[in-house]
């Protein structure tokens, strides 16, 4: 049995520094951060996810990955929020990582993807790419 728990207890560490690596941002603070243009979101759904409905303002990752340098703010301290299909998808830090290996300090997820942003009614931009 402590056998047990002390493998529980590794396991439950290693997941915590993981999810920890980049903070949660809430769909509100998110919400607030796009209205004021305090944020730049990286949406990593895939280009034909993110046709049909992604967080307004977002860059498609899939598509613009080789131009990420170019579309990110100058300021390396601004906001950058990385997201994908929802709390269970990891596909996020592909982007997350890549913004802060350009030096961006202030990179954030938001773990709710876009199947929460859908839930809670936010808007929602489609068909275009940036």
């Amino acid at each position: 049995m402590k056998k047990i728990l002390a493998l529980l207890a590794a396991a439950f560490v290693a997941v915590s520094a993981q999810a920890g690596e980049f903070p949660d941002i809430s769909i509100d603070e998110l919400k607030t951060a796009i209205t004021a243009k305090k944020a730049t979101v990286i949406d990593v759904n895939g280009t034909d996810s993110f046709k049909a409905g992604h967080v307004p303002g977002a860059i498609d990752f899939r598509a613009q990955k080789a131009q990420l340098a170019k579309l990110l703010p100058g300021d390396k301290s601004a906001l950058v929020v990385a997201y994908c299909g929802g709390p269970t998808c990891n596909a996020y830090s592909a982007a997350a990582k890549a913004a802060k290996e350009l030096g961006y300090t202030n990179v954030k997820h938001l773990s709710a993807g876009i199947s929460g942003w859908k839930a809670a009614n936010a808007p929602l931009e489609a068909a275009k790419t940036r």
